[in-house]
């Protein structure tokens, strides 16, 4: 039963996303509105996750001196995995009419590369989180979700402005996304069989958060017009206050208490 919940709610994005992009793969206005209001509501989701579930659960489950290295190492191996290859900004990649094909192909493989990377550390802090208990993980997987599902939608845009035809496009999205399920489902089960202790895990998936919404989207938003950068704002504040509720009301019972307590009681001596 607990790995059907890891499973179900760690699919949540992954099928709404494929669902939404097949509903506007030809609907360019509407998939700008959807990335346009969509990301800076994932982006307070995100934050949300991070700060009052996934690093207040890390720093439980080891110290707080341990608990925010981690989170600080997390932030910087994705600042460097971003100078180094963009991996994390394929969403924002203009379309430029003088590409060539090789050049199209060569971005395609970035986007896809990216995307099923940033998918499979989506998927680890899924599972990690529900290795603590399931308002930690339900939390986690809504935010990742709610952040996801417009950056898929971004994706498909790229992909079909780079020459993908739209079915491929489908396909690909599917399988990229099958790597949120599947590392959640992993995380989960090497976690639980050999109790191993998911504080390092989440709070290096909180830095991911923190660097995802601070340094990708939120940038964005202070580069608008203010209108629209204002209208971007309350976006944020409300992926912010609707995450904060999930997280108040689901049960925050632990799935093994002892388990919990053993690994703090080693964090700490």
């Amino acid at each position: 039963m607990d790995m059907l919940v890891v499973l179900i709610w760690s699919a949540i994005g992954s099928i709404v996303s494929l669902a939404g992009g097949l509903m506007i793969v030809t609907n360019q206005k509407l998939r700008a509105a959807a990335t346009r209001y969509g990301l800076p509501f994932g982006a307070g989701a995100l934050l949300a996750a991070a700060f009052l579930a996934v690093l207040p659960e890390a720093i439980e489950g080891s110290s707080v001196h341990a608990a925010v290295g981690y989170a600080l190492g997390g932030f910087l191996i994705f600042f460097l995995l971003e100078r180094s290859l963009g991996w994390f900004h394929h969403h924002h990649e203009s379309h430029h009419h003088g590409d060539t094909p090789t050049r199209d192909t060569t971005h395609q493989w970035l986007v896809i590369i990216g995307d099923t990377l940033h998918n499979a550390v989506d998927g680890v802090a899924i599972g990690a989180a529900f290795l603590i208990n399931p308002a930690a993980g339900i939390g986690t997987a809504l935010a990742v979700a709610a952040h996801e599902i417009p950056q898929e939608l971004g994706d498909f845009g790229i992909l079909l402005g780079k020459g993908m035809r739209a079915r491929t496009v489908v396909l690909i999205n599917l399988a990229s996304g099958l790597a949120t399920v599947v590392l959640a489902l992993l995380t989960f089960v090497l976690g639980s069989t050999y109790a191993l202790n998911p504080a390092p895990l989440l709070a290096i998936a909180a830095g991911f958060f923190i660097y995802i919404a601070a340094s990708d989207i939120i940038p964005d938003i202070h580069e608008q017009p203010r209108a629209e950068g204002n209208r971007q704002a309350v976006m944020l504040l409300l992926g912010v206050a609707l995450l904060a509720l999930v997280i108040q009301v689901v049960p925050h019972e632990h799935t093994d208490d002892a388990h919990l307590d053993e690994h703090a009681d080693h964090a700490t001596s």
